[in-house]
């Protein structure tokens, strides 16, 4: 029976408990409450996708928002959602964050089993979702497009935590207490100039804190670097360490400071330990001499394993294993070929051969050119290693080159001693003016009638900052790598369900709240949380002109494909900018079928936006779906505050919204209506925490609100 009830509500004591379910393919009993003997009505309430008029629109859809989990389990949660519904859509496990791993790889066994356990249950499934900016594997695919490190050869190196040089007035990081500074002269420039006028009784009544950026860590490499000066002789003071100035940790960081009379530059190493871990401060206790202290040039700094420390850095080299001769040339006196395979130095590989058939005019007349790509500058430093040897004793120049043929000088890296076994060639120079700019060792070969052999050919650089060389991906890489990612996403996602799911939202919330005719963007925020990334960043407008043709090109013919947004009854330009970012989306030839509106409204939202949305929608002439229905009580009230009146409310609010919208929606734009939260919110739920927002309670009991909504779905 199907009883059309029209709530009559002011009559009857409402609880959220009203009453218990009658659902065809449960096969329990749960006995009534005594508080719910007069709600006999909602008893009388069939399973809810029976108030569905197929007539009007056979292919309505009536769905609910299920935990993929849950479903799978086929427990009472399957048999709900199975009784009273057409379709599910999984809230979290068919997004990018929950099927892409960090590695990359995807994981679909969860999906695999739903698709199964869905079509073993007779209900669609509505696929969500396929490009969004939240619940993304947002480090992975930050990872793939993050700059490229290549690692320096150099060692560890001394980082520069902090520096005061006193030149100015910004006392940032330094300060001082229980006396007062001036600035004195000091090679120059100015010093800093404590005066203590009398032993006080603690040395740390009078203190300066010397303050760095990043916390100590047990097992780091620390040094202090200063000038200091006392007017007397026999001063000496300590030094704590702080975890911030005043925050006293440790009472010996850098040992005991002892200046002179005169400047003295003090440089003090200690390894920190857990004493001294956690402190960002050294304090100098000052109070127990009678003196005027100096300081200059104070410089914190720690040994980084993994730092920029100066590497010998290799620009150019050829084994001569392959034929790439793009470093390498010889002129036309210099006849060159490889020699067999096992013969090169140490007998590994081959080796090229250089013949100089007669003795010439002048030795370079038989040149051999080895390049490098970058010209040298005056005082750097090279080094020229290589494996050579010749038919007959011989010695033959080098020569620099600006390029191939442009000579320089006469003298690079000297005279290279030729016999007729392997010899290892290590020769290094120090770049001046007369080699500066070149990009060529040039070898004379012509003094000598005989056969040259080289092979290991280095040039090495001295790189003082040899923390090798961070790559950035250009904003064209980055497009051309998302858009890859995007597309090995949704053809992932799709191989696996496109047998059975054919309803997409293919682009969730695209739309700014504060620029409605705009796209969001993670561009300037600072504090994205860890899961969102937007494609949009990358791909432009056009991101989700990419994602519906991907989605058409890996789905099937007659998969309905969705764009969908939030607040476009509350924010009514919000929804005229979605539309008209599907008219730009279509512009550009992509297919949009439907738009959904998430509607996570409460007893208080304007009805007239809500209509006004739907008469929106309606004239777009796509489908139209509610995918997201949930109604709270206005104010934010949690269920165990819900009044009799607020439950009224809620269930003539579920009743006005299903109403109006098989009102407004012409029947063939009708897709349907998904219930986003059929049960009322737990306390630890991440949405609506703690809300009676369902049509049931918590213990499956149909609440007024389940009236509500099926007298909706019966309006004539």
């Amino acid at each position: 029976m199907k009883y059309i009830n029209k709530l009559l509500l002011g009559a009857v004591a409402v609880f959220f408990m009203a009453s218990c379910v009658e659902d065809s393919l449960l096969d329990y009993r749960v006995d009534k409450p005594g508080s719910v003997v007069q709600q006999e009505y909602l008893n009388e309430y069939d399973v809810l996708k029976s108030y569905v008029d197929r007539s009007a629109s056979p292919d309505f859809k009536l769905g609910a928002g299920v935990s993929l989990n849950a479903f799978n389990e086929k427990g009472l949660v399957y048999s709900h959602i199975s009784s009273n519904f057409d379709e599910v859509t999984a809230g979290y496990a068919m997004k990018h964050g929950a099927i892409v791993q960090d590695n990359g790889s995807m994981d679909f066994a969860g999906v695999e089993k739903f698709v199964a356990a869905a079509e073993e249950a007779g209900v669609t499934i509505y696929g969500h979702t396929l490009a969004w900016h939240a619940n993304q594997n947002a480090e992975y695919l930050n990872g793939i497009i993050a700059p490229i490190k290549i690692p320096g050869t150099g060692g560890p190196s001394w980082e520069v935590l902090t520096e005061i040089d006193f030149e100015d007035d910004d006392a940032s990081n330094y300060s001082l207490a229980g006396a007062d500074a001036t600035f004195s002269d000091h090679d120059g420039g100015r010093a800093l100039s404590i005066v203590n006028p009398s032993k006080t009784e603690n040395d740390w009544n009078v203190q300066l804190f010397v303050t760095f950026p990043q916390e100590t860590v047990e097992g780091q490499q620390y040094r202090l670097t200063m000038d200091v000066k006392a007017a007397n002789d026999g001063v000496s003071y300590p030094t704590q360490a702080h975890r911030s100035p005043g925050a006293y940790k440790h009472w010996n960081f850098f040992g005991s400071i002892s200046p002179t009379t005169e400047w003295s530059e003090i440089v003090v190493e200690t390894m920190i330990d857990a004493s001294t871990s956690e402190c960002t401060t050294i304090a100098f206790n000052l109070g127990h001499n009678v003196t005027t202290y100096e300081f200059d040039n104070i410089k914190v700094e720690w040994l980084n394993p993994e730092g920029s420390g100066p590497s010998w850095d290799v620009v150019s080299e050829n084994n001569f294993e392959s034929d790439n001769a793009s470093n390498y040339q010889g002129n036309s006196n210099a006849i060159m070929s490889f020699t067999a395979d096992g013969t090169g130095a140490e007998g590994n590989g081959r080796a090229l051969k250089i013949v100089n058939e007669s003795v010439r005019a002048n030795d370079w007349d038989c040149q051999f050119f080895f390049t490098f790509p970058e010209a040298t500058e005056v005082g750097q430093k090279y080094i020229l290693e290589m494996d050579v040897r010749a038919d007959a004793d011989v010695s033959v120049p080098t020569q620099a080159h600006t390029v191939p043929y442009a000579y320089k000088h006469w003298d690079f890296f000297g005279q290279v001693a030729f016999t007729s076994e392997w010899t290892h060639f290590v020769k290094e120079t120090v770049i001046a003016d007369n080699t500066s700019g070149c990009t060529t060792i040039a070898f004379n070969l012509g003094a000598n009638a005989t056969n040259y052999y080289f092979d290991n050919i280095v040039v090495k650089w001295y790189n003082e900052e040899g923390g090798g060389q961070i790559i950035e991906m250009t904003p064209e890489e980055k497009q051309d790598t998302i858009t890859s990612e995007l597309d090995r996403w949704i053809a992932g996602m799709m191989e696996v369900s496109k047998d059975y799911v054919h309803a997409w939202d293919v682009v969730n919330e695209p739309m700014d709240d504060g620029n409605p005719y705009e796209l969001k963007t993670g561009i300037g925020n600072d504090n994205l949380p860890a899961d969102h990334f937007y494609w949009q960043d990358y791909l432009g407008k056009d991101y989700a002109v990419e994602a519906f043709n991907m989605a058409v090109q890996y789905g099937s013919a007659e998969d309905k494909l969705f764009i969908n947004d939030y607040n476009l009854e509350y924010n009514l330009d919000k929804c005229k900018g979605l539309i008209a970012y599907v008219e730009y989306i279509e512009s550009k030839g992509a297919r949009v079928d439907g738009i959904g509106t998430q509607m996570h409204i409460n007893t208080g939202s304007d009805k007239d936006k809500i209509v006004e949305m739907f008469q929106l929608l309606a004239a777009s002439g796509k489908l139209i779906k509610i995918s997201e229905l949930d109604i709270g009580i206005a104010g934010g009230v949690k269920t165990t505050e819900a009044t009799e009146e607020d439950l009224q409310a809620q269930a003539e609010m579920y009743q006005f919204v299903v109403e109006k919208y098989l009102e407004l929606i012409p029947a063939n734009q009708q897709y349907g209506i998904t219930a986003w939260s059929p049960l009322d919110s737990p306390d630890d739920s991440s949405w609506r925490a703690g809300e009676p927002i369902g049509l049931w309670n918590e213990g499956y009991y149909r609440k007024p609100a389940y009236a509500g909504f099926a007298d909706g779905l019966s309006v004539e």
